[in-house]
């Protein structure tokens, strides 16, 4: 194991910044839209002007409820091999959620999501090796009327065994998805025991303000232990200051107002640093969620997560590009990778394009490439016996070949990861398999994994079970691939694999 992250900020840099946002939060304060949270925060020792919406936060407050939030955070599976905690098991990488469009498969066209589409991408998202937590990523258009979120929820978990998340409107859908998870788990007991849908909200809109919605549902997650966690998206230029230091001290403090809410909700309540920091294209004010400086940001907010001895994670991997192309290569590696090398241990990422406004499925399998790859850094090679190296280069000599070597031989399949999207043939052979680029080997696999049948679908009795017990007009929440998919051409991969088998015959 390598001895350290990558760290952006000193030590002296990390202590002020939590100095100054502790002064943001006790000479500037937050606009607190719900009223409940108002009392929380009254009755706990802030200060609040009734009139004005306004609480100011003693030092002495922050510090106490920010000691109790705990040191791990778990995502919970329907199947428990699934499960991971951070930062345990870190990097934990998901994909990005709720997109409204998605990209038709077959036709390329963008068109708007379906039920159907997240069955599809849940049965993905189950084969993809690097991905490990599903946030649901796309809307449901078709939903029923008073089912939006149980909509998005029943295919995910019907057709997902890894942990699923996303947000949903109010406590009303939030107790129709807990129905859900205990009928998939067989009855409430058995869910709370083991909680496998994680639940997301945004309560804070950037700058200093608490809305009304999505405070109340972090007091409800709290209240109710549920797995939950916050994510905060500051603009900056536009919702925060634009230079670093102004994004970093305000991120900071909107995180710790969230965190001490959630603590005084319920002590110990687990939670996630988690942020999405954008800089703002001020040529236009576009949002630009792919711009390198999101990257540079999340790396200094890792650090002040591990000053605080907390779990952290953020949107990274993110893409203004409109398509699978080389705008969307390097943006969607380059922010991930500065923060995995800082030792982040959560990252948002998976799928989607146009920031955030459209899901490919192409370009999940490529994220999920992306995703193996940063989990390589992440993990940290290990460096080996140094000492031991040496009977290898002496057994080899001056001019000599390692290629039959016992160390080359070992590790072979391990000791460098090996893509199956990326082309590393010759261009003869690339062109004689079609010239297709990586998006379109990308989506070919796609499609044929979605043909295979899938293992971790709920069981008939579970699935009769769970449409029983829930509204009538339920969506029908099944992976059905089109026929054709199953036939598609395996590409590269399978070249490799017949010219393996003529040089082992020949």
């Amino acid at each position: 194991m390598f001895a350290r992250h990558a760290e952006l900020l000193t030590a002296a840099q990390v202590g002020r910044i939590h100095e100054r946002s502790l002064d943001v939060l006790e000479d500037v304060g937050v606009l607190v839209r719900n009223r409940k949270a108002r009392e929380r925060f009254a009755h706990f020792g802030c200060r609040v002007d009734r009139d004005a919406e306004l609480v100011r936060f003693p030092r002495a407050v922050v510090e106490e409820f920010r000691a109790a939030i705990p040191t791990r955070f778990t995502f919970h599976a329907r199947d428990e091999r699934y499960s991971k905690t951070i930062p345990d098991d870190a990097l934990v990488v998901a994909t990005a959620s709720s997109a409204p469009n998605l990209i038709d498969p077959d036709s390329g066209a963008e068109r708007r999501s379906r039920s159907d589409d997240i069955a599809r991408i849940g049965h993905l998202v189950n084969l993809l090796d690097g991905i490990d937590v599903f946030s649901i990523s796309v809307l449901a258009d078709d939903a029923p009327a008073d089912q939006f979120s149980l909509s998005r929820f029943y295919p995910a978990l019907k057709n997902c065994a890894k942990p699923v998340r996303t947000s949903v409107i109010d406590d009303r859908e939030a107790r129709q998805v807990m129905r859900l998870g205990s009928l998939v788990a067989g009855d409430e007991a058995a869910f709370r025991r083991r909680p496998f849908i994680t639940f997301g909200y945004c309560a804070i809109v950037s700058p200093l303000t608490m809305d009304f919605d999505s405070t109340e549902m972090l007091m409800f997650y709290a209240e109710e232990g549920l797995p939950a966690y916050g994510t905060l998206a500051p603009i900056g230029g536009i919702s925060a200051p634009l230079s670093m230091a102004g994004m970093l001290v305000q991120s900071n403090a909107e995180w710790l107002a969230a965190a001490v809410l959630a603590q005084m909700s319920r002590l110990g309540t687990p939670l996630i640093y988690n942020h999405l920091p954008v800089i703002g294209d001020m040529r236009s004010g576009a949002y630009a969620a792919g711009a390198v400086e999101t990257g540079i940001l999340a790396m200094a907010l890792t650090q002040m997560a591990r000053f605080y001895n907390v779990p952290a994670g953020s949107y990274l991997g993110l893409t203004n590009a409109k398509l699978g192309d080389a705008q969307a290569g390097y943006e969607k590696a380059m922010s991930p990778a500065l923060a995995a090398a800082a030792g982040i241990d959560f990252v948002v990422m998976g799928g989607l394009l146009d920031a955030l406004m459209e899901f490919d499925f192409g370009q999940l399998v490529i994220d999920n490439e992306i995703a193996q790859m940063l989990k390589r850094l992440r993990q940290h090679l290990s460096l080996g016996d140094v000492d031991a190296t040496i009977d290898e280069i002496r057994a080899a000599g001056p001019a000599g070949m390692y290629v039959a070597s016992p160390g080359t031989v070992a590790g072979m399949k391990t000791a460098a990861f090996l893509p199956t999207v990326a082309d590393r043939e010759r261009r003869e052979l690339w062109h004689d398999q079609g010239a297709t680029d990586a998006h379109g080997r990308a989506l070919v696999r796609a499609k044929r994994l979605l043909s295979r049948p899938n293992p971790h679908v709920l069981p008939p009795e579970v699935d009769a079970r769970v449409r029983a017990g829930l509204p009538a007009g339920l969506v029908a929440g099944d992976s059905v691939p089109a026929e054709r998919w199953g036939s598609l051409d395996a590409g590269p991969a399978r070249e490799r694999r017949g010219r393996r088998r003529h040089a082992a015959a020949s």
